[in-house]
């Protein structure tokens, strides 16, 4: 068996990586220094986004596009010195076909991730707002390039993807100092408005926490079937859940307490129903008919059987007294009969 020719190819090899082992060596000590400047870059950013008061999601994005950006340029230029006739021509020519068959596997991916990249630069939200994307509210808890993951109010975590984020409507909650929350509260009709409306105002400035400025507002809103109703609006600082649900339950405790002491009415809704008699003699009579109200000890009409009955006697009696009153019929004047003659026997 000869092994010439092995021998010749393995020597080859052997010799050529012994050409490119200095390149081999220069490329990797090129890439170590590339990763450490990209960890000052990194770290750079980082502070100069901080130092400028930016949110801690942009920093934290910019950073690692920054850190990627370098080490990839350092990748490319570690080929091209153990590979002289590699190129980032030869490289991107390479992938021209490959990448358009990537970016149809990952549109998804990359829709999200340049979603995310906007959000994070215009920053219509930022971690630890509180904000409310359909069903779903809670705490902001990360920003990241795919996706936002936030914490609801009953514990739970919600990761969400950039896109529907970002082409959708939210409703940020903490996006300004103040917040405005209202409630209606109903009164009695035989109630004084005005007097209900200080009450009701002292009620709510009352409670701590609640802004003077801007002052708390009582406004009607409707004269409802029971209730004339009058809507409380008050502002609160900060806006946040817990500062929410805190300043609703005072206030309303506060209010219903104080209305309760100023004699003032807050009657839930009722309804009547107005029964309709049909067998009185008054039906269809709206001056005297008694629409369902509790006869009394008074009077009350008859029945219809009984007034039909009164009414059928009545007109008998009626009858009876006409033909009573009508005159006797004469008889009919004629000619008187003739007497037949005495008829003879003539039989012998």
């Amino acid at each position: 068996m000869d092994f010439s020719v092995t021998w010749q190819k393995l020597n080859a090899m052997g010799t050529t990586f012994m050409a490119m082992l200095p390149n081999l060596l220069i490329g990797l000590v090129v890439l170590a220094i590339f990763t450490f400047i990209a960890r000052g870059v990194r770290s750079g950013v980082e502070r100069l986004t901080t130092a400028r008061h930016q949110s801690q999601s942009l920093a934290l994005l910019l950073s690692r596009l920054a850190y990627v950006f370098v080490l990839l340029l350092g990748i490319l230029v570690m080929f091209t010195i153990m590979i002289p006739s590699f190129t980032p021509a030869s490289l991107i020519s390479a992938l021209g076909i490959g990448g358009v068959a990537i970016g149809f596997a990952f549109k998804d991916i990359f829709q999200n991730f340049l979603a995310g990249m906007l959000l994070l630069l215009t920053e219509p939200f930022r971690i630890n707002d509180q904000i409310k994307y359909k069903d779903f509210e809670g705490t902001v808890e990360t920003i990241q390039t795919r996706a936002t993951t936030i914490k609801t109010y009953d514990g739970r975590r919600v990761v969400i993807p950039n896109a529907e984020l970002f082409i959708n409507a939210v409703t940020v909650n903490t996006a300004y100092d103040k917040r405005r929350l209202e409630y209606d509260f109903g009164i009695g009709y035989g109630d004084n408005i005005a007097q209900a409306r200080q009450v009701m105002l002292a009620a709510a400035l009352s409670v701590e926490g609640v802004l003077s400025d801007p002052a708390p507002e009582a406004l009607v809103v409707e004269i409802g079937e029971s209730t004339i109703d009058i809507r409380l609006r008050w502002w609160i600082n900060p806006p946040r859940r817990a500062a929410y649900m805190q300043s609703k339950d005072q206030v309303l405790e506060a209010v219903k307490n104080s209305l309760t002491k100023a004699g003032i009415d807050q009657p839930f809704p009722t309804q009547v129903i107005l029964l309709h008699d049909q067998t009185e003699e008054t039906d269809g009579n709206r001056k005297t008919q008694r629409e369902g109200w509790p006869a009394g000890p008074g009077e009350v009409p008859r029945s219809m059987i009984e007034v039909r009955a009164e009414r059928r006697e009545q007109e008998q009696k009626r009858l009876a007294e006409q033909q009573a009153a009508a005159p006797t019929a004469a008889p009919i004047a004629g000619p008187h009969p003739q007497p037949r003659p005495p008829q003879t026997d003539t039989a012998g």
